[in-house]
């Protein structure tokens, strides 16, 4: 009787979660619709990049497939996209003239993207929280509403970018293979870098979670014959003979043949797609279509330190408390070696390997530009000063992830070095997805903390749309009206 009771309050519980998930969805909606209003009223011309979206799209709605903008740099998944959706709307409402693929039409696609993306990362909290299934429904929603307006990718739904799109087929890819559907996943990966190349990365990182799955099963298998208790397998050693260990035990596996199998067995679908990237790039002679010379590759390892400050910044009222704080001093304390090593190794990275793009220096519209010029080019020690803020802030990153399995971790850190390091322009979107799949792996946060990082979201996105709508300025040597924007 009490397992039936049980049964029925829980299917109540589920409808009572899809009914609230319901409203909020329509209500972001609706919101967001009158945002994008006021900001297409504002700015009615294609803008930045848009300049050279658009016109592509634009083409592509005409039938002209065998056109390319030689400026643009990314495949043209976000085109494809648009045309398939805007086609079949064109012919149901008997539409003709300029509103056909239009600049609002265009842009409106975001929005529904962005739709998209709020019910992907409520499917993604579910999964990876199924443990924490009981009690938390307001977590769950909250969680997925504040990941949704998420600053950086939030305004970029009133935009034809492709951040949007981009973000959307990523997650879906991760959610598939967290459902084990990995035919699908990988079909989903391609789309994925349609949108972005190097959304290859995250592809990568999901057939990294099944061979972190099986060295994670390996680790512990060895560990329980050795009854080796001071590694237990969720931990990250930070520890020169810990980390060895770990090398050692991951050289081991990567060379055993039945290991590999195991592997290749599950993870083939991902590697059929790694392996007809590699042959576009060779075809390609690299990763970019289009204008090569503004996106060099290079080894810019500060990338993952304003990383770390960046996911600080943002994940504040979540991931940061007192206890955190007071566990950062006691390590602190406890190996002062390690951490004398890691800063060291941050001051020579930062000293050798700062690379600073024309883009950074030159563009005065984007948020970047002022952190580099009334930051970093106050003194040129400055850079080297922030090196405590950065250790302290990727800490607090590995901190978050304590819950995970050690070799999930590792792919994941892998992934995010990838992701972040050969880009040579600091430019806040590349970090969305990264930021993304660090905030959902974290522990769901108490409802109040949610609410503060809600908040806080909101009122950056309030601030943003703000200074972008309203405090337009001209260059001197045109008429052109400009806007600030990330």
């Amino acid at each position: 009787m009490h397992s039936v009771l049980h049964r029925i309050s829980s299917s109540n519980m589920e409808k009572f979660e899809g009914y609230i998930f319901t409203a909020l969805c329509s209500t972001n909606f609706l919101i967001s619709c009158l945002l994008f209003s006021r900001v297409t009223r504002e700015q009615r011309e294609p803008y930045m990049d848009e300049i050279f979206h658009i016109p592509q799209a634009q083409k592509y709605c005409h039938g002209k497939f065998n056109e390319w903008d030689p400026m643009i740099t990314t495949l043209p998944g976000l085109y494809l996209v648009s045309v398939g959706i805007i086609k079949p709307v064109v012919w149901l409402a008997d539409l003709t003239g300029q509103v056909v693929c239009s600049t609002a039409m265009l842009r409106f696609i975001n929005l529904l993207f962005n739709c998209g993306n709020l019910y992907l990362l409520y499917l993604l909290i579910c999964k990876l929280h199924l443990r924490e299934k009981t009690r938390t429904t307001s977590r769950r929603v909250l969680s997925a509403l504040s990941l949704s307006t998420f600053p950086v990718l939030y305004f970029f739904n009133f935009l034809y970018y492709t951040d949007a799109g981009s973000t959307f087929f990523t997650l879906f890819t991760y959610l598939m293979t967290l459902y084990g559907c990995h035919k699908a996943s990988a079909l989903l990966g391609v789309c994925s870098v349609l949108f972005r190349q190097t959304n290859i990365v995250w592809v990568a990182f999901c057939a990294g979670t099944l061979v972190a799955a099986k060295m994670d099963e390996a680790w512990r298998v060895e560990h329980t014959k050795k009854r080796d208790e001071k590694s237990p397998p969720s931990q990250v050693p930070l520890s020169f003979s810990g980390a060895k260990k770990v090398f050692l035990f991951t050289l081991e596996f990567l060379t055993s043949p039945s290991h590999v199998k195991a592997v290749l067995l599950v993870a083939w679908p991902y590697a059929v797609v790694g392996a007809g990237f590699l042959g576009f790039v060779v075809l390609n002679d690299g990763i970019v279509v289009g204008d090569r010379t503004s996106h060099e590759a290079c080894l810019n390892f500060p990338q993952l330190l304003y990383f770390f400050s960046f996911t600080l910044f943002f994940s504040l009222p979540v991931s940061l408390c007192y206890h955190r704080a007071l566990r950062f001093l006691h390590a602190l304390k406890k190996q002062p070696l390690f951490f004398l090593f890691v800063t060291c190794v941050a001051l020579f990275l930062v000293w050798k390997f700062t690379f600073v793009h024309k883009y950074l220096l030159a563009d005065n519209r984007h948020f970047p530009f002022y952190v580099w010029k009334r930051l970093f080019q106050r003194h040129e020690l400055v850079r080297f000063l922030l090196v405590p803020a950065y250790v302290f802030a990727g800490w607090n990153f590995l901190d978050s992830f304590k819950s995970r399995s050690l070799f999930w971790s590792l792919a994941f850190l892998a992934c995010l070095l990838a992701a972040t390091v050969p880009q040579k322009l600091l430019e806040f979107r590349y970090f969305i997805v990264p930021y993304l799949m660090y905030r959902l792996h974290m522990p769901l946060p108490s409802l109040t903390r949610l609410i503060a990082e809600f908040l806080l979201y909101t009122v950056v996105n309030a601030a943003t749309l703000y200074i972008f709508i309203s405090k337009s300025f001209h260059w001197p040597d045109s008429t052109a009206t400009q806007r600030f924007m990330w």
